[in-house]
């Protein structure tokens, strides 16, 4: 079992350093460009579609209907001064119209590689990026959680990106997402409104995953606050265990 684990967690590092060594080839090549927009592309991962202005995430359980919008590529523009972006947008879909004076495009990079420097982008902006957050997101094959927990504890990042990552965590697939939102709302040392915003992301969760996480916040969480939150969501997960907490919580009174 040791080897087990020092096997995978050599592997883990290993991937984390390729896609450092990625985001920071693409950072490179953003530096380098001259004042104006630089441009890029990447694969948008399943139920991600667009029409070159809205992005739509499709509800891959719904069987009735499909949207008639295209299944990518995310087109990312950067607005770059002194090698230094100062604005990120994103669409999904569509074409680019021909470059002119000030354009850069730097053309199509794999997906995992745009995902992490647009989250290392978001960690280190000025004013923090929302919009690098939300186009991380939309990459194919592109394994973002842990980086959205490093965003979302990061206290050197303002306050509305950091809630973004636990929000975009809640989304994210995977038990990992679901234990991350859970120490998160378990630090007692954390900011107040990311541990709020991580209970919020934990109802968001299937429920399966979501609503024990929440009954263990509500019966064990020491913040009064923090325990009425989750208590809240859980009143709105219609789960007959919140049912049964609310019914053994009333008659201990």
């Amino acid at each position: 079992m040791r080897t087990h684990t020092l096997l995978a967690g050599g592997i883990i590092a290993a991937l984390a350093f390729a896609g450092a060594g990625t985001a920071q080839s693409l950072d490179r090549r953003v530096a380098a460009a001259p004042d104006g927009t630089v441009r890029f592309s990447f694969a948008a991962r399943p139920g991600v579609c667009g029409n070159g202005h809205n992005i739509n995430i499709q509800d891959s359980r719904n069987p009735d209907w499909e949207s008639d919008c295209e299944a990518g590529p995310v087109r990312t523009v950067l607005t770059v001064s002194g090698g230094k972006v100062s604005r990120v947008r994103s669409y999904v879909g569509g074409r680019w119209r021909a470059g002119g004076t000030g354009v850069t495009d730097l053309g199509t990079v794999s997906a995992p590689e745009a995902a992490n420097y647009l989250l290392d982008l978001a960690s280190r902006a000025p004013g923090g990026s929302n919009e690098a957050v939300f186009a991380a997101t939309l990459a194919d094959s592109a394994m973002i959680w842990p980086a959205l927990v490093r965003l979302a504890k990061n206290e050197s990042v303002p306050k509305e990106t950091r809630r973004s990552a636990v929000f975009w965590l809640g989304q994210a697939a995977g038990t990992a997402a679901t234990a991350s939102l859970d120490s998160l709302v378990g630090d007692p040392q954390g900011d107040r409104q990311i541990r709020e915003a991580a209970v919020f992301a934990l109802s968001q969760r299937p429920k399966d995953e979501g609503v024990p996480a929440l009954i263990r916040v509500a019966q064990t969480n020491r913040d009064p606050d923090i325990r009425r939150k989750a208590m809240f969501w859980l009143g709105q997960s219609d789960d007959p265990r919140a049912l049964a907490l609310f019914e053994s919580i009333l008659t201990k009174h």
